[in-house]
């Protein structure tokens, strides 16, 4: 996104005084650490009322970086408008899409249209700039700082606990330690049968290493597969696992675990290992 966005208050967390780079896409982003033009990438993977950012899992296999941390972010979405422009001057809000969902019961109380952008600094940026009457932006406070607008309504979502978390991508892995809580991302593919995922699972449950996340994605290269048997199922759809764990991979129990999933892992790369962000900031 442009200045303003969730992403750089992130950036500013994860690497205070930074200077921070905005990308409109999330593959510009990756492709800007590939080509040494910044040191590392801000990116959000999931959030606490929207899930899974899917397009980054899918970038996160493409590109070759490594996860080396992540941060938690409170977010906070402020109805903005232009000086003078009062809530009931409104007919229509614009801002990403997730932002326009976690706001779903303030925004239909005011009777407002909503219309899609990419993200929430830039329909801030786009109202200011055009300088709209009629239409509102959904985005930070910051944002409305950057580009010169009022704040309406603070905290408009429809639930507090609206967090995103972040991953900060680099060209070269952390070295992992054991001096504080770690968690080791990984992804895996496993060959098709009656209990495989439970028994991949398992080599984590019996080690006692907690998983904190799964998720699973479609293998793009062969998404189906035919099957083998007569069941009248002719294809069936090949899945990449996405899994994270608490435990760091200088942790003798996480290497063993990921030596064992190799055992019948038709796929495995760790993404990163890195410490825990246990803080979240409003």
């Amino acid at each position: 996104g442009v200045r303003g966005a969730y992403s750089e208050s992130a950036a500013e967390k994860a690497y205070p005084n930074c200077e921070a780079v905005p990308c409109e896409q999330f593959d510009t982003a990756f492709e800007a650490v590939e080509r040494w033009l910044v040191d590392r990438a801000v990116l959000p993977i999931e959030n606490s009322l929207g899930g899974s950012i899917h397009r980054n899992y899918d970038l996160l296999l493409r590109h070759r970086l490594h996860i080396v941390g992540e941060v938690k972010f409170a977010v906070r979405h402020c109805l903005l408008a232009n000086p003078g422009v009062k809530v009931e001057d409104l007919k229509r809000v614009l801002s990403h899409p997730q932002a326009l969902a976690q706001c779903e019961n303030t925004l239909t109380k005011l009777g407002l249209v909503r219309e899609a952008v990419d993200d929430t600094a830039g329909a801030a940026k786009y109202v200011s700039f055009e300088q709209l009457k009629d239409a509102g932006a959904v985005a930070s406070s910051s944002a409305a700082a950057i580009y010169g607008l009022n704040i309406l309504a603070e905290d408009i979502q429809d639930d507090c606990d609206n967090v995103t978390r972040f991953l900060m991508l680099a060209r070269e892995p952390i070295i992992p330690g054991t001096d504080r809580p770690f968690k080791t991302s990984i992804v895996f593919s496993l060959e098709e049968g009656p209990g495989v995922l439970f028994k991949a699972l398992a080599v984590f449950a019996l080690r006692q290493i907690n998983l904190t996340k799964i998720e699973s994605r479609p293998l793009r290269n062969q998404p189906l597969r035919s099957s083998d048997d007569n069941s009248g199922f002719g294809k069936y759809f090949d899945y990449l696992f996405y899994v994270d764990f608490e435990a760091s991979m200088a942790d003798q129990k996480a290497q063993n675990a990921l030596r064992h999933l190799k055992e019948f892992a038709t796929f495995l790369r760790v993404l990163g290992s890195y410490p825990i962000d246990t803080t979240i900031v409003p």
